[in-house]
């Protein structure tokens, strides 16, 4: 999702249909507050509509150390918690507010319930979501693919895959 272009996810926010308090709620986080925590079962969609957020992981490096690397920061308008909302499986990474934030919370059960009797809504609400996961998956294989290319060149293999590979194209 581009950031400032409100997602169709607001539309449905603010269908009459779909009430605040019932169906979702707005929390307000302060910076550095975590919001969402991996292994969490919030049963959410979130959409942030004011402030920025950050998607920080949990790699163990060996079994003495664990780094917290910042993946991508998420502002206005973008969503998170998609995956656990698609495959009802615990949320799989942190997010930490990196500013004040307001963030639309959004329980699974009720926005089913809804796209479920508003078909209309159904359609252009999971295209979105597939574009968004989309985008973001194009962006996870051009970090994974030059987090290799880096590891390869670092250990000198890329000189012997070089040499040692006489790639020819299929034909």
């Amino acid at each position: 999702m581009k950031n400032n272009q409100a997602p169709y996810l607001l539309t449905i926010l603010q269908n009459t249909a779909f009430n605040e308090g019932e169906h979702w709620q707005t929390k307000t986080y302060s910076a550095g507050q975590t919001v969402l925590t991996e292994g969490d079962d919030t049963s959410s969609l979130y959409l942030i509509l004011n402030g920025r957020a950050r998607v920080v992981a949990n790699i163990t490096l060996n079994s003495e150390k664990t780094i917290h690397p910042g993946f991508k920061d998420l502002t206005q308008y973008d969503i998170f918690g998609e995956l656990s909302f698609i495959n009802n499986q615990r949320h799989s990474t942190n997010i930490t507010a990196v500013t004040d934030c307001e963030i639309a919370v959004i329980e699974n059960k009720h926005l089913e319930q809804f796209l479920n009797s508003h078909p209309e809504h159904g359609l252009a609400f999971y295209k979105e979501i597939a574009r968004t996961l989309a985008l973001r998956l194009n962006a996870t294989n051009t970090k994974a693919f030059s987090l290799l290319a880096w590891g390869l060149n670092y250990q000198g293999i890329d000189l012997s895959l070089i040499h040692t590979c006489r790639c020819r194209p299929r034909g």
